[in-house]
């Protein structure tokens, strides 16, 4: 017997999102592809599978946060104009999937400025949500939610708290908070167990856990927390005929292919047996924008280029 049966999976509305990057920028294949590669050697198809996505979506009348990476902004902008134009919150990842830990304050400032002027233009107005590739913030880069602040970011969603080897830091806040710098952060959600933190957010975790388990855990998640639960994905983990790259280790390999062909019928069930919207309607991030700024006149336009 389902000990939460009695639990209507319509109780708690949840926040989808899409982190909008290419396969060819996912940190499995970082060892082999460069970025001279992305869009020469290795073929964009973001823009196919993510208008996919958006199809699945609208079916399901559900409205998501796209986390945009500057890079495909730049190389799909009528991708971006459309995802905007039917709805969807619109935020950034940065532009060349730097991840900040390893990155000097100076180069992030400068890869997140590039990314917001990018976006923002295309969209003629305002983001305000950022996440880093790779959950990079850590207790390394305080500095990273001033750099946000400074850019008129008001929300953060690039945390999470667990040990992995790429990622994660498993003391840091489970929950959505305010930090000093007066930046939000909605850390990815965890469930707890035997006194450590299970990683429920999606992505690898989503296609690796059967689909019944996952349903289970995130209706665990709201009996144990009664909190509102987010989930990510990447438009690549849609695409089964993606190259392949074979020169990386089995782990990675491992990690990036597994069940990408199961992927979208998940993702359809996992949108008809819950609740979701975006993160700035769940998170009720929409009063911290009076206090943010566009970055129309902060960066110039010749600096950043953008295509079509």
């Amino acid at each position: 017997m389902n000990i939460l049966s009695d639990i209507p999976d319509n109780r708690i509305t949840n926040a989808m999102t899409i982190d909008l990057e290419d396969y060819f920028h996912a940190a499995a294949l970082s060892s082999v592809i460069t970025p001279n590669d992305w869009g020469n050697k290795y073929p964009v198809r973001v823009e196919a599978c993510t208008h996919r996505i958006l199809q699945l979506l609208d079916n399901n009348d559900v409205k998501a946060t796209f986390f945009v990476l500057g890079w495909v902004a730049q190389a799909c902008p009528k991708l971006i104009e459309l995802i905007a134009a039917e709805g969807h919150e619109i935020a950034s990842h940065g532009f060349a999937h730097l991840h900040v830990n390893q990155h000097s304050q100076a180069k992030f400032y400068a890869d997140l400025a590039r990314s917001k002027h990018t976006i923002e233009s295309l969209i003629n107005k305002p983001i305000y949500g950022y996440r880093a590739p790779s959950f990079s913030i850590d207790h390394s880069t305080p500095w990273a939610f001033e750099v946000l602040q400074k850019l008129g970011f008001t929300y953060s969603s690039s945390t999470y708290p667990i040990k992995h080897d790429l990622y994660g830091v498993p003391d840091w806040p489970r929950f959505k908070y305010q930090r000093p710098e007066g930046i939000i952060e909605v850390p990815i959600p965890t469930l707890t167990k035997f006194g450590r933190n299970i990683p429920i957010g999606g992505g690898g975790y989503f296609r690796f856990y059967p689909y019944r388990l996952s349903h289970y855990l995130i209706r665990s998640f709201h009996q144990q927390t009664g909190q509102p639960y987010s989930f990510y994905f990447h438009p690549w983990e849609i695409d089964p005929a993606q190259p392949h790259v074979n020169d990386i280790s089995l782990k990675s390999q491992f990690r990036h292919y597994l069940n990408l062909s199961r992927m979208e019928q998940r993702l359809n069930r996992l949108l008809i047996d819950f609740k979701w919207d975006t993160m700035k309607t769940v998170y009720q991030l929409h009063r911290l924008e009076h206090n943010a700024k566009p970055l129309y006149t902060e960066i110039s336009p010749k600096r950043t280029p953008t295509m079509g």
